[in-house]
């Protein structure tokens, strides 16, 4: 199977040590990773500069995920990553990555659904159309390993026209 070409979109500071090990599964081709003194220099560059970073790396993706941690929904990157991957048309999903443990913090609290923060004008949810997973608390490696290709070739089919 061919590699498909994804934007990780995540809670740097809480959550690169668990990004890191989805981005280690090996079936899907990512951005390439961003290390902690290359994201504190962009951002010190200014809104701009972290805006063209995140549209110069998502501009050829087919599907953006979303990877959720304990504060991921209130991330105002995240939020810009979101909609600007819906406004371009792309494939979304998102992954709870809760139960992966990170070898600083161990695992961390559920975070909410951050597609539960876009509202369409008839009043809808954007959580009611982007899938989002919770993987097996026992097993979430496991099971985001066996699955986030098929669920990325679910939402790539399955995204809005």
């Amino acid at each position: 199977m061919a590699k498909i070409p994804v934007f990780y979109s995540f809670h740097f500071a809480n959550d690169v040590m668990r990004v890191q090990q989805i981005r280690n599964i090996g079936a899907i081709e990512g951005n390439s990773a961003v290390n902690a003194n290359e994201w504190e220099r962009l951002k010190r560059s200014g809104k701009a500069a972290v805006q063209n970073w995140i549209d110069q790396n998502m501009k050829y993706k087919r599907c953006v995920i979303v990877l959720i941690g304990s504060e991921t929904a209130s991330r105002p990157w995240v939020r810009y990553e979101i909609e600007r991957a819906w406004n371009q048309g792309k494939a979304i999903i998102g992954i709870h990555i809760h139960n992966i443990r990170c070898a600083r913090n161990g695992t961390c609290r559920k975070g909410a659904n951050p597609f539960d923060e876009f509202t369409f004008n008839d009043g809808r949810k954007l959580s009611s159309v982007v899938p989002c997973y919770d993987p097996d608390p026992s097993q979430a490696y496991r099971d985001i390993a066996a699955n986030i290709s098929g669920w990325i070739d679910h939402a790539i089919k399955n995204k809005r026209n």
